[in-house]
């Protein structure tokens, strides 16, 4: 796939950012946000964005099937997932495993709102975005309330997973907040700014809505959040790149629902909007890493500059499955993938600065 370059000034840093293949983006999609910067770049996101393919709240349960699917249609549930490990229970995308009623963890699994429904006062068609409505375990769902999310310091309830609900510990605010697990803290951060920019024509009413809300946004429709909540979104963000997973949710998403998540297809411009402090060096590495030829048949070509250093490196389907590694090079290695049935795949990298990865298509 072809990459594009634009030079762009962050916090007085000149850095080179690459629009390699981070999502399945139709040509042009972006065209009119080119150049741009602040809070016109996200009103113009806003104007791509909005007007998507309102789908029904009843039908979320088969979309799930298609947009948040593990291996053995299991649901890939971010309350109760173990990405280190085996979860401690797993759901089935069959209408038995659906709430219903529950007492406890493992019950059931249902329709989580990330940004609480009760802070757009269950509005349309924010109601069913499925950018912000996510499956997860019914009884977490629960326990999460319409709390924001945050950083907790002294927990009053842990999940099996390692989601906690207590007290705020990020500085500017104290109150109870709840945690999902480091591996998640990107994705929701990402569907964070999503529904922002999604919804500036509206966002700066919420608010009001309830004391909550009040705690997390503000009442206007550029910056959205209060200082606190952005900040700590944005280390979020930072902390937990964008995954394969997030990848195909954002193409699997756009193919019902006629929009996308630009967070997700251009990770930087979370930076570049909210003018917050960013670094090169993820920008960098999507320059100089390259694979070639793309699509291939039978072997790819990796390389990169000698300083790079990579503690693993990995192929994995759409659905964020590990099909084969690969052993670490210096700076080039062939790699054969003609054991590899046609279609979409990703090739990542691990650092001790965190991933990266680019999508390959097999013929």
């Amino acid at each position: 796939m072809k990459k594009f370059r634009t030079l762009l000034l962050v916090a007085g840093i000149v850095i080179l950012m690459v629009g390699a293949a981070n999502g399945q983006i139709p040509a042009g999609y972006y065209t009119s946000a080119n150049g741009l910067t602040g809070f016109t770049l996200k009103t113009a996101l806003y104007n791509i964005i909005k007007g998507h393919t309102s789908v029904s709240y009843d039908d979320l349960y088969t979309y799930y099937a298609k947009t948040d699917a593990k291996p053995g249609n299991v649901v890939w549930d971010m309350y109760s997932d173990n990405p280190s490990g085996t979860p401690a229970y797993i759901y089935h995308h069959v209408s038995s495993d659906q709430c219903g009623s529950y007492n406890s963890e493992a019950d059931c699994y249902n329709r989580e709102h990330s940004f609480p429904a009760s802070w757009f006062n269950d509005g349309t068609p924010m109601y069913s975005d499925l950018f912000l409505v996510v499956p997860t375990d019914g009884y977490v769902n629960n326990r999460r309330s319409n709390y924001p999310f945050g950083d907790v310091g002294t927990a009053s309830w842990t999940s099996t997973n390692g989601s906690k609900l207590g007290n705020c510990s990020y500085p500017g605010y104290s109150g109870t907040v709840f945690e999902p697990i480091d591996a998640y803290k990107g994705d929701f951060a990402r569907s964070m700014f999503y529904i922002v920019t999604r919804y500036e024509n509206v966002i700066a009413t919420w608010y009001s809505n309830t004391t909550e809300a009040g705690h997390a946004l503000t009442n206007n429709n550029t910056v959205c959040f209060q200082t606190w909540y952005l900040n700590m979104l944005y280390q979020w963000h930072v902390d937990d790149p964008v995954s394969t997973k997030e990848i195909a949710r954002n193409d699997s998403v756009y193919k019902i629902q006629h929009n996308r998540n630009p967070y997700i297809d251009h990770p930087e411009w979370v930076a570049v909007v909210w003018n917050m402090p960013t670094t090169a060096s993820e920008t960098q590495m999507a320059q100089q890493i390259h694979i070639a030829p793309n699509p291939s048949t039978d072997y790819l070509e990796i390389s990169f500059p000698e300083q790079y250093t990579f503690s693993k490196i990995w192929i994995s389907d759409i659905t964020g499955r590990l099909v084969s590694s690969v052993p670490v090079p210096q700076t080039y290695e062939k790699i054969d993938v003609r054991g590899l049935e046609k279609g979409l795949y990703f090739i990542v990298f691990q650092s001790p600065n965190g991933s990266f990865s680019q999508r390959f298509i097999k013929n």
